[in-house]
């Protein structure tokens, strides 16, 4: 059943048209991620779908009763309750519920056993909205996006610009809306805890829109895709790689219809020409015919196919076998270390990405092979006929002062002014632009620059520090062919996770226990992982799976549940034989006094409703004894 319905919706900024007639639908259950170049208009898209801001025309429709939960970039939280407690306002109604579920078991153990009925309806609401689990729940959410039992216990106004991003996510989590909404979700988190976003999503019920510019992640959890392009919107089946393969192609398919009509238009313009040449009354009325023909074709638009960058890296001399050898190398900051014990040994032709969490000394890794660091103690050793070639993440090496064109041209003087033109040129900066000062470049625009100092250099062994980060998805896509297609060495650090799976024949792992290598891509070294994993839980759980884990939580879960019902059912019985004595009481009362016989008759049918109200009571104490019983061999 269709949830999300956008129809014909059109937004524009003064003079500048965002959104042009777009249209969209999401079913139940689809997770969907939405895909663009920088400024395409994705965010302003998920905000008037949530309703935060308005379009121009057209028309959002969200399935009747169905809820919606929005995440943007940015949070402002100015709570003064702590992370935990912030949290478990989502449960409020929970709390309510059990409060008025202990007050109703006061009632029924006073004598109110009418209130069983409605008991027993708020007891299987309460349990329907996980009122048993609703804490664990809290805790796993804030373990799985990395927030630690001190940080939680803060107030939430003073957590980071990050962290209360985090925090909104796992409120919207916790409220589970049929609709998910969220804007760059893995911004502020790290590895671990994107993959357990990842694992989240991928089992959420409802459904989610998601813009990200993860690739790995939009693989992992989006079943559609859809991509904003030149103010229009085209939605595919599939996730991400299936999406590229499609996108592709239709712009092949489109292009090659744009061609097939044009030269058909220009097949007809020819005739009608040729008709009007004769100048007769006949063959001016076939010209006008096919005129009118002419101007009914629907004609189509040129495809527009994005301008992507376009390069590749070679090794101008082959280096020996032996390209690095590090070994036990340690780095220490203020008392702090950073690493020890480090080795490595990189052969020719080996791609080795370095990952791990901020903090570990990834980046200060490269900067010591690269000498810009000196080490605390340990040995590096290069090969011979080693070339060097280093992309540093913040671009230190840039010139602010210069221009684009001195910037590669003092690199590289004995190029012609026409090769560094047509080397830039590869990085889509033409014209003027090559005399922009660097100072005034965006991110992506001064990786660019760097990228294509790097590639005229011709070095044999590459060392690269976050080399996608700044890039859009087309140009990581690029890089990444042309690092499949380099015949030199690479060691890169990257977070980036489909970066590592294309390129990379090896992982090391850095953390703040040690350091571990895996052989493969960044997909072997995840299997590697969760292999050990669960090899270790089955050995701490005496072999037992996660499923059986899980099997024996939910039982042990409604065994509590089961005993609080029996507790309840025990002390509304209690109530109920008092009551059913008092009544017996005064029955016997009635028969002992002996003027009830007057009336044989009469006194024969309350004879008889007396026995068997001691029948119904014989038979309460019977269920209250087993019972008993059973609460007692719990």
């Amino acid at each position: 059943m269709t949830l999300l319905t956008v129809t014909g919706l059109s937004k524009a900024f003064v003079m500048n048209t965002v959104l042009r007639d777009i249209n969209l639908t999401l079913n139940e259950g689809g997770r969907m991620g939405l895909v663009g170049v920088n400024g395409s208009g994705k965010s302003t898209l998920l905000r008037i779908i949530a309703g935060l801001e308005e379009a121009d025309e057209g028309s959002v429709s969200l399935m009747k009763g169905a809820t919606l939960g929005f995440l943007s970039q940015h949070a402002d939280i100015k709570s003064e309750l702590s992370v935990t407690e912030e949290l478990s306002r989502v449960f409020d109604d929970v709390k309510r519920m059990e409060e008025k579920l202990r007050e109703t078991e006061k009632l029924i153990s006073e004598g109110h056993e009418e209130l069983g009925e409605s008991y027993a309806r708020l007891m299987q609401r309460f349990e329907d909205a996980g009122g048993y689990e609703w804490p664990s729940r809290i805790q796993g959410v804030l373990a799985g996006l990395g927030f630690t039992k001190e940080r939680a216990m803060q107030p939430a106004q003073l957590l980071s610009g990050g962290e209360k991003t985090r925090l909104c996510l796992a409120r919207l989590l916790l409220r589970h809306p049929d609709l998910l909404i969220l804007d760059e979700p893995t911004n502020h988190l790290d590895l671990q805890g994107t993959q357990w976003l990842e694992e989240t999503l991928s089992k959420y019920k409802g459904s989610v829109l998601v813009v990200s510019h993860d690739r790995y992640f939009l693989n992992s959890v989006c079943n559609q895709m859809a991509e904003l392009r030149q103010t229009h919107l085209t939605q595919y089946s599939g996730n991400y790689d299936e999406f590229a393969v499609k996108r592709e192609a239709d712009l092949e398919r489109q292009l090659k219809e744009y061609k097939l009509q044009q030269a058909e238009i220009e097949r007809q313009e020819a005739i009608i020409r040729r008709y009007r040449m004769y100048n007769r009354e006949k063959s001016i009325k076939k010209a006008e015919s096919r005129e009118k023909m002419l101007e009914k074709i629907e004609r189509l638009e040129k495809p527009v196919d994005d301008k992507r960058v376009r390069f590749s890296f070679h090794a101008r001399r082959r280096s020996g076998d032996d390209v690095l050898i590090i070994k036990d190398l340690s780095k220490s900051f203020d008392g702090r270390t950073l690493f020890s014990g480090f080795d490595l040994h990189l052969r020719s032709g080996d791609r080795v990405a370095v990952i791990g969490p901020n903090g570990v000394g990834k980046s200060t890794l490269l900067n010591i092979i690269t000498h810009r660091l000196n080490k605390d103690s340990g040995t590096v050793v290069y090969g011979s006929n080693v070339d060097i070639g280093y992309y540093d993440q913040q671009q230190s090496s840039l010139h602010p002062e210069k221009d684009i064109m001195s910037e590669v041209w003092d690199d590289f003087p004995l190029l012609e002014p026409g090769q560094v033109r047509s080397t830039l040129a590869l990085f889509l900066i033409t014209g003027e632009d090559v005399f922009r000062p660097v100072s005034t470049l965006s991110g992506g625009e001064k990786g660019r620059v760097a990228l294509s100092k790097l590639m005229l250099k011709g070095d044999n062994l590459l060392l690269l520090d976050e080399p996608t980060n700044h890039l859009d998805m087309d140009s990581r896509e690029v890089l990444e062919c042309a690092l499949e297609d380099y015949e030199g060495t690479i060691l890169t650090v990257s977070h980036d996770r489909y970066f590592i799976n294309r390129v990379a024949n090896r992982v090391i792992e850095m953390t703040p226990e040690g350091v571990s290598c895996y052989e493969g891509n960044y997909d072997a070294y995840l299997e590697k992982k969760q292999s050990m994993q669960r090899l270790m839980t089955e050995a701490e759980t005496g072999g037992k799976t996660r499923t059986q884990l899980e099997k024996e939580q939910r039982k042990e879960r409604l065994s509590r549940e089961e005993a609080r019902a029996k507790k309840a059912l025990f002390r509304q019985l209690e109530a109920e034989i008092d009551q059913r004595e008092k009544q017996i009481g005064e029955m016997e009362s009635v028969m002992a006094a002996g003027d009830i016989w007057a009336d044989i008759q009469k006194g024969m049918a309350k004879q008889k409703e007396l026995d068997e109200a001691r029948r119904v009571l014989g038979e309460m104490y019977s269920r209250w004894e087993a019972l008993a019983e059973e609460l007692s061999e719990e």
